[in-house]
């Protein structure tokens, strides 16, 4: 059985996996409420720098999920508690590396947009979104922070095409798609049900993705892939 089968079966045995990446929907729903009512008599100024307070956020308690992942994939005896103390370790790593992880997908964009925009902005997105997939899990179970996660993840994704290829057609399928068919039932409940069913989604979502982050990222750095 393949991690992504695996991971299943690791998160229903340990579910705390998932308490940060809750706390992060969480605060996705405080910020997206408070935000609104500063934005909405601004014409919506300043929404893009909300959201991406809100991916910092996700991004950091994803970084912390990874880390209970990958001890529980590897068999060690472990709990929140052991992970969170980990997490608050290597939390100003982390927290350096999704921002460069933001900065450097913002710039692609926007660099794709003076280019001409359409696809030629979506294919400067994609490549660096690919590229940096194992951005956190470098910088969580790696210990590698800021720049050189990033550099880290570009090496790792060198080392293991297919394990990156894979791992991002699953990411995208379950963090673009998923939420699109999930979320239909709660739409007649009104627009507030259906973002609170996003962040629960997202939540689980990443809690998920953490073991096939953790794995693929651990066995290409550190068992004789990565160069």
């Amino acid at each position: 059985m393949t991690i992504y089968g695996k991971a299943l079966l690791y998160l229903a045995r340990h579910p705390s996996v998932a308490l940060l990446p809750l706390g992060a929907a969480a605060i996705d729903l405080f910020i997206w409420y408070w935000g609104t009512l500063f934005t909405d008599p601004l014409g919506g100024f300043g929404t893009g720098l909300f959201q991406m307070v809100i991916q910092i956020v996700y991004l950091f308690a994803f970084g912390g999920a990874v880390i209970q992942a990958n001890n529980i994939a590897r068999g060690h005896r472990t709990s929140f508690r052991d992970a969170w103390i980990e997490t608050r370790q290597k939390s100003g790593g982390i927290l350096l590396a999704a921002i460069g992880f933001q900065f450097v997908t913002w710039f692609a964009g926007y660099l794709g947009a003076f280019l001409g925009g359409g696809i030629v902005q979506q294919a400067l997105q994609i490549i660096a979104y690919f590229f940096l997939i194992f951005t956190i899990p470098a910088a969580a179970i790696g210990g590698l922070p800021g720049a050189l996660a990033l550099s880290g993840s570009i090496r790792a994704v060198r080392a293991n095409w297919l394990g990156a290829i894979v791992l991002a057609v699953v990411f995208v399928a379950l963090w673009v798609y998923l939420p699109e068919y999930a979320l239909t039932p709660l739409v007649p409940y009104g627009f507030f049900a259906a973002r609170g069913g996003l962040a629960a989604i997202n939540a689980i979502v990443l809690a998920y993705l953490a073991f096939p982050f953790a794995v693929t990222y651990d066995e290409t750095a550190f068992r004789g892939r990565y160069y």
